[in-house]
């Protein structure tokens, strides 16, 4: 054989061993690199078959006991998945070491239905100890609290596990507030990679539960262009404008079926009837207007588009693998 032809035989030898240095390099880069969180809708199906089942009954339970329930429920899943994302932080109990968020200014006297998760968890820990996280548990309810008042049903993803922490100054930055303008609303969800259209089906939510006095008086008692008179009025009647004296009674977000999942909270936005400001800013000549109006013509595209909204929601950087914990009581760390 020719020096030539060994030449090229060497450097083609050099070339592929060279070759397949980069490739393994590469692979290092990426096995190292923070694995994407893969939620799966299976991944209780082998180690804890009866979870679901177990949450469901439980779930209906509560809300059958109490229809407002449903609404707690779902907005539980909401003020979690906004904060850290969905990891259970929201339940967390306030300890020397952890602020938590339970008594954040979006939170504190408003939050309910912690009893009722924590009800839950203790039937799936009787089941499975130590399997079934808090998280889930929250994701696994919002959808089951949804059918349990009429409303659309979803595919959950599993998988999450369940933070050490929690953080009140991040629940204050980042949960939207009733008197928040379209802008900042719009702002808010997008940092969490859901969209003007989600966020517009996400609030669809409050076609059912009840809003306190103190979120809604500033509205119905300012005589604005973007309220029916005699919708304030009747509000008027159990939400006097003297601070303090009927700051906690509460009114139902939708007048017409307050405890049935429809969408008759859009027609009411057209109507000027939105009760909370954060929720009439959604119908006010904005960016928004369109999709309010296509969902009070089309029910099955306000749930359709719901549905949707509640599975990206329930993305929102997840705990997985070996991260975080599976809490054994949903209040505090293990």
């Amino acid at each position: 054989m020719g020096s030539s032809s060994h030449g090229r035989i060497s450097s083609n030898m050099a070339s592929t061993v060279s070759c397949a240095c980069f490739i393994l390099a590469v692979f290092l880069f990426i096995s190292s690199m923070p694995c994407e969180a893969q939620l799966s809708s299976t991944f209780y199906d082998n180690k804890c078959p009866k979870a679901l089942g177990t949450i469901r009954t439980a779930t209906r339970s509560a809300v059958s006991r109490e229809r407002r329930m449903a609404a707690s429920l779902i907005r539980l899943h909401f003020h979690d998945c906004f904060v850290q994302g969905c990891d259970a932080s929201i339940l967390l109990d306030d300890t020397p070491s952890i602020l938590g968020e339970k008594t954040a200014l979006n939170n504190a006297g408003s939050v309910r239905g912690y009893e009722v998760i924590d009800d839950i968890k203790s039937k799936v820990e009787n089941v499975c100890p130590g399997v079934v996280s808090c998280a889930d548990i929250l994701a696994v309810v919002a959808r089951d609290a949804s059918v349990a008042v009429g409303g659309p049903s979803w595919t959950v993803k599993l998988g999450r596990r369940d933070s050490t922490t929690a953080s009140l100054s991040l629940t204050d930055a980042n949960l939207p507030k009733f008197t928040d303008g379209l802008g900042r609303l719009t702002s808010l969800f997008r940092e969490k990679g859901l969209s003007e259209r989600d966020m517009v089906a996400l609030s669809g939510s409050h076609t059912i539960g009840q809003a306190r006095c103190v979120t809604f008086r500033g509205r119905i008692h300012n005589n604005a262009s973007d309220i029916d008179a005699g919708f304030a009025s009747t509000r008027k009647r159990k939400c006097s404008l003297a601070i303090g004296s009927d700051d906690e009674k509460i009114a139902p977000l939708d007048l017409v079926t307050p405890n049935s999942f429809d969408n008759n909270y859009f027609k009411n936005l057209i109507q000027k009837k939105g009760l909370l400001q954060s929720d009439q800013i959604l119908f006010s000549g904005g960016s928004t207007d369109s999709i309010v109006t296509e969902y009070s013509k089309s029910p099955s595209t306000f749930k359709n588009d719901f549905a949707a909204a509640m599975v990206r929601m329930g993305d929102i950087e997840p705990i997985t693998g070996s991260q975080g914990q599976i809490r054994k009581l949903c209040s505090v760390v293990n």
